[in-house]
């Protein structure tokens, strides 16, 4: 086995994996393991007790994080030319349709969010091949296909995000960054995981949340005691 590394022993000090911490302590350590040179994001792993196969038990929505994700997120919004301005004076990045679309056919996908309006999903929506497994395809029920694109804009760029299970049953998302106070990582976290509570699906039956995990982009898990959240 190999020697160690100065900050491997500090975690091994610091973290116990067979443990399980409280939302406050997680949301502390997490910033006192990580020790990359940029700044981290924080992920959630939530593990439920639903059947991603079943469409019944899917599990997907949006939460509005109250502190943002703390980047800046680069958003396109594909609309016609009479809601150009909305969108831009909104703070979209890239507005347009065509152009973009054959941009996107030509595998640019330097974004993080697309919005678009239901009257051009007609177009928009042979870009599924290339949108989809990058998880960028706008959808309705996450809010990225609608007529108020400029009210869009705002809340992603306020820190509204998309979530979805996979199909082991796991949501994975970023919550915010190491720099974050532990104030603020605790909040997001907790919305985030109240959001959740609320997506449960009539048909999923025993343990919703199987596992709540917090970690930093480099760092290890940290598991949280589920009790000490509250509204699950």
């Amino acid at each position: 086995m190999g020697k160690l590394t100065k900050n491997q022993k500090k975690v091994k000090e610091l973290l116990d994996v067979n443990m399980e911490y409280s939302l406050e302590d997680a949301a502390k350590l997490v910033k006192e393991i990580t020790f990359t040179k940029f700044d981290a994001s924080v992920d959630v792993d939530i593990r439920l007790g639903v059947d991603p196969r079943k469409a019944d038990q899917m599990v997907r929505g949006v939460v509005a994080l109250p502190h943002g994700v703390g980047k800046d997120v680069k958003v396109l919004v594909l609309c016609t030319p009479d809601k150009e301005e909305e969108a831009k004076a909104a703070g979209a990045d890239f507005v347009g349709l065509d152009d973009f679309i054959t941009k996107i056919e030509g595998g640019w996908t330097d974004i993080d969010v697309i919005i678009t309006m239901p009257t051009v999903m007609a177009k928009v929506g042979r870009l599924g091949r290339v949108l989809g497994p990058r998880g960028l395809m706008p959808n309705p029920k996450s809010g990225t296909v609608t007529m108020e694109v400029g009210k869009a804009v705002t809340e992603v760029k306020a820190g509204k995000i998309d979530f979805k299970v996979d199909k082991t049953g796991i949501i994975h998302t970023s919550v915010g960054k190491v720099s974050f106070d532990v104030d603020k990582i605790r909040d997001n976290i907790t919305e985030m995981i109240q959001t959740v509570a609320k997506l449960k699906p009539s048909s999923a039956k025993g343990t919703y949340f199987k596992s709540i995990t917090v970690s930093s982009t480099m760092s290890k898990g940290i598991s949280i005691d589920k009790s000490t959240i509250a509204g699950i």
